[in-house]
């Protein structure tokens, strides 16, 4: 699957044996990016869940792919939820997660105040969206 991963060595083997304009011209220049994430592709298909599946419209641009997330337990089960993601080309040289601060903070102090009806929102939420 890592179709970018085969160009990255093929690329690396092709350095030192650049003879024509051709040749480069089929050798550009890999990002950071990409090639961090060639490794950590390799390591989320190997660990993902059973619940999660990751597709890569794409296979050449690891940097877009789509993730499908059906929950088998817990407050969401039941629902099918699907994220497009795209990687930006700064990836790993900034600051881009904190975990300590709740994207959602109005859902993360519902969920506080009442886990009952926070999982009466879910499971509506679930009915109508998440099908």
């Amino acid at each position: 699957m890592l179709t970018l991963a085969s160009k990255l060595k093929r690329d690396d083997g092709l350095k030192g044996s650049r003879t024509s304009a051709t040749a480069s011209d089929s050798t550009r220049r890999v990002s950071v990016r990409d090639k961090l994430l060639v490794k950590e592709v390799a390591e989320l298909e190997a660990n993902l869940p059973c619940t999660c599946k990751v597709h890569f419209p794409d296979p050449n641009k690891l940097h877009c792919f789509q993730l499908t997330v059906t929950p088998d337990e817990g407050y969401y089960q039941g629902g099918k939820f699907q994220f497009e993601t795209e990687v930006p080309d700064a990836y790993n040289m900034v600051d881009l997660l904190n975990f300590d601060d709740p994207l959602n903070i109005e859902a993360a102090e519902h969920h506080l105040r009442d886990k009952e009806d926070f999982r009466s929102k879910v499971d509506d939420y679930i009915k109508r969206y998440a099908r």
